[in-house]
């Protein structure tokens, strides 16, 4: 009776021990997936945000510009240009236009974010 409870004991502390080891790697796994999926969601937004903010104040400048005397012709001229761009775009909405770019560099601003993830970790692996 003496042997089975510590075998018992034993097999119990054994259970912990690993239940222990378990949820430290899932911590760790969770901490890196976390800081990943935050670095994904970060990088996709801001990349997302620059072209159309850059593009959005090229137009506010110009349209700023235009209140310069001699020079309304050239500036209306550029502005319609870069909306007409815009329009290639967005089947022919400039709105739509600035979207697709953004939505593009977005995407793009991710497979890079992922590319980059990967590569940290493959460099650090094998060290």
């Amino acid at each position: 009776m003496f042997g089975s409870d510590r075998q018992y004991c034993r097999n119990w502390q054994i259970i912990f021990r690993l239940i222990s080891q378990v949820t430290h790697y899932l911590g760790l796994i969770m901490t890196i997936f976390s800081n990943f999926f935050r670095s994904l969601v970060l990088t996709t937004i801001f990349s997302f945000l620059v072209p159309v903010f850059l593009v959005g104040g090229l137009l506010l400048v110009l349209s700023l510009f235009g209140y310069v005397p001699g020079l309304q012709g050239i500036i209306s001229d550029v502005s319609i240009q870069i909306l007409h761009f815009l329009a290639t775009f967005g089947s022919g909405s400039s709105l739509n236009g600035l979207l697709t770019i953004g939505l593009t560099c977005g995407f793009v601003g991710a497979l890079f974010d992922i590319y980059v993830h990967y590569r940290y970790q493959i460099l650090h692996t094998d060290s």
